[in-house]
């Protein structure tokens, strides 16, 4: 019940909540990944049971596709959508410029194809993912297998030259055996404690054999919903540099707040 949920909790929903109306119906929604993200998709299946509201969403992993049709929306590829008229999605950080470090979850390159495939990306997150400098959380890079110690490598040399931190650089595990994304990748989580140049680095990164996507996610994100513990939420417009504030009540009998998976 709501009444339960920790402050980080209350934010992430209010956050979620609000994004939520943003969508209308017949749209063409991206879903994003992360246990932000699943609020919305917990929001938005509501919605479809209790209000009628028609929507397609394109999930941008397997668990997203999975909690989707769960709740009751209508799931297709972006192949089917083509183009999409919203994502709605979290970060692991943000800055004021609205760009973003995202893949801490493993799903980063669906979650930036679906969101440059949108007319507009909404990034929902709590005010705790508010940073001044991107870095401190650790920059995921996505690899193919084949020669991943090698990229790995490559990627120590190159962050010699570049304006960060920090230069450590871990593969990503999934107990024994290293993580696996949905495209059958690794990560390479690259320690940098502060990017001072997140545009170049993001260049160069990709720039790289063996390098599929990185995490850094510039001039990509319109809006970003931030939710507080207490139900305060701001919605920040990049384009239009406007700041709207509201307050969401919780409901205490809400469904939502059951069963959810992060």
């Amino acid at each position: 019940m709501a009444g339960e949920l920790s402050p980080i909790d209350k934010a992430k929903f209010v956050a979620a909540k609000r994004a939520a109306d943003m969508v209308e119906d017949g749209m063409r929604v991206g879903l994003g990944t992360g246990s932000t993200a699943a609020w919305l998709v917990r929001c938005l299946g509501e919605m479809v049971r209790e209000d009628g509201l028609k929507i397609k969403g394109v999930p941008t992993s397997t668990r997203t596709a999975e909690l989707a049709r769960e709740v009751g929306i209508e799931v297709i590829s972006l192949d089917e959508a083509r183009w999409l008229d919203i994502t709605i999605d979290g970060a692991d950080e943000f800055d004021g410029d609205l760009n973003l470090i995202k893949g801490g979850g493993g799903a980063l390159l669906q979650e930036k194809i679906v969101a440059t495939a949108s007319d507009q990306m909404v990034v929902i997150a709590d005010v705790g993912k508010e940073v001044e400098t991107l870095g401190a959380f650790p920059l995921p890079v996505e690899v193919i297998p084949f020669g991943w110690q090698t990229t790995k490598a490559l990627i120590e040399e190159t962050l010699i030259s570049m304006d960060v931190l920090g230069r450590q650089t871990s593969l990503r595990m999934n107990g024994e055996v290293p993580f696996m994304t949905d495209e059958g990748n690794h990560i390479i989580d690259l320690h940098l404690s502060r990017i001072g140049n997140a545009r170049q680095l993001a260049m160069v990164l990709n720039q790289m054999p063996g390098v599929v996507e990185n995490g850094l996610f510039i001039d990509i994100c319109d809006v970003v919903v931030v939710g507080y513990g207490d139900g305060r939420v701001e919605l920040r417009d990049i384009n239009a540099g406007t700041i709207e504030e509201d307050r969401l009540d919780f409901v205490e009998e809400d469904n939502l707040f059951t069963d959810l998976m992060d």
